[in-house]
């Protein structure tokens, strides 16, 4: 199906059209060009996308947005950056969707994938069209103009993760988004080198409600200590606010939630007057409060509740994100809990619960958590308690900054401390036995999702 014509994207964009064209995706990393799709050419400070225009067009590009002079069929603009955005703003323009956008400290893109599955699967029988949602972790300042130029004229509802590192980020994300639904899925110390304390970074998230559309519903955590401080930065904005949580006074809450014999979840919610039942595939507490999340901004947007609770029950796990899978290890095999995408304090004390209720002799594979600042220290050192009651046998710390916890843990656990991947790799196997249950988390940039292909034969 065509996406763009050249007619419509000079049209977007303000640029002049070299020959006619029509393309079916876009896509601004030359290696994810297919056939068929809109290269678009970004200039940036390590690189520019012009020196990949022939690459592009060899895997079966249909035409490009450039700046420059360029070969092939293209769209020539100013400021191809710019044009994305614009592209973006038409897309967002032309779709009579429901769209609904997801941030948050940890859980914003298993949430997103959540939301788009309980979408899909509720709407799937009632209304044409599709469901549109973010690829991957596309949420900054390129992801989400992307992934709204994306999105086909049809689409029916749009989940769109935004992320930030800096205030005022969103607050731009979310006026080209115009969500008619903001969900903020948690608060937790997370990029703290470039905010004051935590109440700065909920202020930041807080910047989501800003782009609503009128009328629009703002999804807030309840049992969050910045809750009061989210509804504050809601309701200048929003037509109504609906908070999930335990507590009960949430409009959206856990009457109860039971771990079943699998490591998934028997999770009743109360919505108002009404309760739903389902099983959550997903393991642990933080994927309660998802699912929670999830619910209130399905039923936000008129969607089948019952529906959806299937589909959170058929949810799989996500790669990087708590996917699960058998190494072979000597003469068994080893569970491998797989969080290689990303790190905070948040994340990794609610993934080392998540081990904590796995059977066999625990190994926690442990990278370092970026972007924490001056008290990254504090942050490393504090994960010890979650650690221990996780009853972690051997940590395998990968990275320097582990050191403040390797220090704390040396005489309670066996503590294995390695300073990248590569050492992680070679001497993970040596720790592993069959039956063991192996954690695997860290931030993105450690590179740990290398040890995870290591363990799946890759």
């Amino acid at each position: 199906m065509t996406l763009w014509t050249a007619a419509e994207i000079a049209d977007a964009t303000g640029g002049t059209a070299s020959a006619a064209f029509s393309v079916e995706g876009v896509a601004f990393d030359s290696r994810e060009v297919g056939p068929s799709d809109l290269f678009v050419a970004l200039k940036g400070d390590a690189t520019d996308g012009h020196r990949f225009l022939a690459q592009a067009f060899a895997q079966g590009a249909s035409g490009a947005l450039v700046s420059e002079d360029a070969d092939g069929p293209n769209v020539r603009v100013d400021d191809s950056f710019a044009a994305l955005e614009d592209l973006a703003r038409a897309a967002r323009s032309r779709t009579a969707a429901t769209v609904i956008g997801v941030t948050g400290s940890v859980g914003k893109t298993s949430a997103k994938e959540a939301l788009f599955a309980a979408l899909d699967r509720s709407m799937r029988g009632s209304f044409p069209g599709t469901v549109h949602r973010s690829v991957k972790s596309y949420n900054n300042h390129t992801g989400v103009p992307l992934s709204l130029a994306r999105m086909p004229r049809g689409t029916r509802a749009a989940v769109l993760e935004m992320g930030m590192n800096h205030p005022g980020e969103l607050a731009h994300l979310t006026r080209l988004v115009r969500p008619h639904i903001a969900v903020v899925t948690a608060i937790a110390p997370a990029h703290t080198e470039f905010f004051a304390d935590e109440a700065a970074i909920a202020d930041a998230k807080g910047e989501i409600f800003q782009g609503l559309e009128p009328g629009g519903a703002a999804i807030i955590p309840f049992d969050s200590p910045h809750r009061d401080r989210l509804i504050a930065a809601a309701q200048p904005h929003a037509g109504r606010i609906v908070t999930f949580g335990t507590g009960k006074d949430a409009d959206v809450r856990a009457v109860e939630a039971i771990r079943l014999p699998t490591g998934a979840s028997f999770v009743t919610a109360r919505l108002g007057p009404r309760e739903l039942s389902f099983t959550l595939s997903q393991p642990g507490a933080h994927w309660v409060s998802n699912a929670l999340a999830v619910l209130a901004a399905v039923d936000a947007a008129g969607a089948d509740l019952g529906l959806a609770g299937l589909a959170l029950a058929e949810l799989g796990g996500l790669a990087g994100r708590g996917a699960r899978f058998l190494a072979r290890v000597g003469g068994g095999e080893a569970l491998v809990i797989d969080e290689s995408y990303n790190a905070n304090p948040a994340s990794m004390r609610a993934t080392l619960a998540v081990l904590a209720e796995e059977p066999g002799r625990h190994i926690a594979v442990l990278g370092e958590m970026r972007e924490l600042g001056e008290d990254s220290a504090r942050y490393h050192a504090g994960l010890a308690d979650a650690v221990m009651a996780a009853r972690v046998e051997t940590a395998l710390l990968v990275g320097e900054a582990m050191t403040p916890l390797a220090g704390v843990l040396e005489k309670t656990v066996r503590v294995v401390h390695v300073p990248d991947t590569a050492r992680a790799i070679e001497g993970l196997r040596d720790l592993l036995s069959p039956g063991d249950a192996v954690l695997i988390k860290g931030s993105n940039g450690v590179g740990l999702s290398r040890l995870v292909a290591a363990l799946r034969g890759q």
